[in-house]
């Protein structure tokens, strides 16, 4: 018997069907690690086997776009991370405070432009990852312009808010591009 089909296909990912098979208990931070990491797992699913479509925009007058999405998210990393926590001098690398919309107005479809986002991402996870590897305890706190002190573990927390909210506007975004859907 056939049942009812799914208007669009579904990604057919091998790696993505992974993302969610960390521990249920236990330990916190590895709890915390292993959920962020499938967040940013998400992020990359979904903007897999695209070029210069990861550019295109959402809706007018929205700058949305999956590029946006990557620029904004290695920014909000480099935030928490390297300015928060470890104190680094680290302004954002797409947006400022004269172009605080930098992030999602200048993803274009140059493939510089989006060279430039995905290794700008990748090193600042990787950077994260490292921090949160070498970090005594979820404890330790730094100091935020918006939200005063902050504990590791809320930023931890924040994260995986940030990159879950974002996430459902990639699958929209990748819907729209392709029909592309799933988990």
């Amino acid at each position: 018997m056939n049942g009812p089909t799914r208007r669009g296909d579904l990604f057919d990912d091998v790696d993505g069907a992974r993302r969610f098979t960390g521990p249920t208990t236990g330990d916190e931070r590895r709890m915390l690690i292993d959920v962020l990491r499938a967040q940013r797992s998400t992020l990359r699913l979904k903007c897999s086997g695209l070029g210069p479509e990861l550019s295109l925009r959402s809706a007018e007058p929205s700058a949305l776009s999956l590029l946006g999405l990557v620029r904004h998210l290695a920014d909000v990393e480099r935030r928490w991370f390297r300015q928060v926590l470890a104190g680094q001098d680290a302004p954002p690398l797409f947006s400022s405070t004269t172009d605080p919309d930098g992030d999602f107005d200048g993803a274009t479809d140059d493939p510089q432009v989006v060279a430039a986002a995905w290794e700008a991402w990748r090193t600042e996870v990787a950077f994260a990852e490292q921090f949160v590897t070498g970090a005594p305890g979820l404890d330790i706190e730094g100091e935020d312009s918006w939200r005063g002190t902050v504990s590791l573990r809320w930023v931890l927390i924040h994260m995986i808010e940030e990159y879950a909210r974002h996430n459902g506007h990639a699958d929209l975004l990748r819907e729209r591009i392709d029909g592309a859907i799933g988990l």
